[in-house]
């Protein structure tokens, strides 16, 4: 897994000594020898990863860190601390100000990378939903406003512990910042409350021999339903190579036994605000896909989306077109204005809706004009249909304040089946719609003129 990774310290051997571990992996570097230098190249470059020593004069790590997390353009790069400092209240401090893991000097290479692919796999998705949020911006399908703060709070965890007090210490410390916790000890009952879709972060305390602990983060990992749940190993100091498996099997952060409690609340605060934020991005996208298919004033689906679901139906089975027309929509707004005529439009897109198969779709065309799509229609069905939206429409008046519209509808009706091009069955359902349109409104003819007194 290539990426460009942004190497900061200030002492050059340092610098050249990791430039030459990560370029011996295929990695592009960049270099920076203090902080200010590193803010530049990582506003400028976007690096995937950052590697920043804590110790530098002027601007230390701390301060650059929490520089990349207050700026939208750098505040989603994971930052891995560099340091000779081995205290627990500098963990701490890093990881509340944004860094996702430390790293000690001298940096041990299968650590450094195991955390690099481990960091990489997640910002990649996490990549992937961002540009589609962005895109969807741009076109003025989301709001570009400032994102509200990700708040931990009524989070759900699930702590696999086999030890009581283990499991009583991770408790407390996680209720500390409201997050709500599941405590089992069985990795089967684990699986099962987990694979509910329901939690937000698992906690895996890994036993003196943890193969099938690990082997639960392999199988989290290969569902639907919790591949994207963020997975925290608890280990020994000497269970450093399971933790470096556990990584490469899908785990995301680790903490070192004995715990400290407010880097548990640190580390777990990170994960679950990387998570709810990919939420926030994948909740974005589905709103933005909905509004791109759907008409604004009615709520039914719009002239792109019933094009392309007719397009698919027309490939492997035969669908319906009603082609769907106000009477004197006109007359309507020049009389009443065009206040009255949206009020008249969303009635009558729901009256369409109302009367349909869930399996048929029903949109709103253009201007006063909807189409419906019946899939698997025959003539005789979509007559009987079409007849069905024509009573519907004219069974009773739209009334909006003071105001009370005789509406009726005129429906032009065209069946084709696989191979028959859209636009061919649309414009025969328009020249239906012309007839019935010509011969008096309020009528629903077939496309074949043979057939046009049976749908009078």
């Amino acid at each position: 897994m290539t990426a460009r990774v942004l190497a900061v310290d200030d002492i050059a051997a340092n610098l050249r000594l990791l430039e030459a571990k990560l370029q011996a992996e295929y990695y592009e570097v960049l270099l920076a020898s203090s902080g200010q230098e590193a803010l530049t190249t990582a506003f400028t470059q976007l690096p995937d990863v950052i590697l920043l020593d804590v110790m530098m004069p002027g601007m230390d790590g701390y301060q650059v860190c929490s520089a990349l997390k207050a700026d939208a353009r750098t505040q989603h790069i994971p930052v891995v601390m560099v340091t000779a400092l081995t205290d627990s209240s500098e963990r701490v401090r890093g990881l509340e100000v944004g860094a996702d893991d430390f790293l000690s000097k001298p940096v041990d290479d299968a650590t450094l990378f195991a955390r690099l692919r481990a960091l990489l796999r997640v910002k990649q998705v996490q990549d992937a939903w961002r540009l589609r949020a962005e895109t969807a911006r741009e076109l003025g399908l989301e709001s570009s406003a400032p994102e509200p703060a990700i708040s931990v709070a009524h989070a759900r965890a699930l702590v696999l512990a086999e030890v009581p007090e283990e499991m009583a210490a991770v408790r407390d410390a996680l209720q500390a910042d409201a997050i709500k916790t599941v405590c089992v000890t069985s990795i089967d009952e684990a699986q099962k409350q987990l694979m509910k879709g329901e939690f937000d972060l698992a906690l895996l305390a890994l036993p003196p021999d943890a193969t099938e602990v690990l082997r639960l983060a392999s199988r989290l990992r290969a569902q639907n339903n919790t591949r994207d749940l963020p997975l925290l190993l608890l280990a020994d100091t000497a269970q450093k190579t399971q933790v470096l498996r556990g990584f490469d099997l899908g785990a995301n952060d680790h903490a070192f036994r004995p715990l400290d409690p407010n880097e548990l609340r640190a580390r777990a605060r990170n994960q679950i605000r990387r998570k709810r934020y990919q939420e926030r991005l994948r909740a974005e996208l589905d709103r933005s896909l909905e509004m791109a298919v759907t008409d604004q004033l009615t709520g039914l689906r719009n002239r792109r989306y019933v094009r392309r679901h007719l397009d698919g139906l027309l490939r492997t089975e035969e669908a319906a077109v009603l082609l769907v027309d106000i009477d004197k929509f006109k007359s309507i707004n020049d009389t009443y204005g065009h206040n009255v005529g949206d009020v008249a439009l969303r009635e009558v897109a729901e009256r369409l809706r109302v009367q349909l198969r869930a399996a048929d779709v029903v949109a709103r065309y253009g201007g006063e004009e909807f189409l419906a799509v019946l899939t698997g229609a025959p003539s005789a069905y979509a007559l009987i249909v079409a007849d069905r939206l024509r009573e519907a429409i004219a069974a009773e008046p739209i009334r909006t304040g003071d105001v009370v519209l005789p509406v009726t509808i005129s429906i032009g009706v065209a069946v084709g089946g696989p191979g028959v091009p859209a636009d061919q069955l649309i414009g025969s359902a328009d020249e239906a719609l012309y007839r019935a349109k010509r011969d008096g409104r309020n009528r629903a003819y077939l496309a074949d003129p043979d057939l046009d007194k049976s749908a009078q």
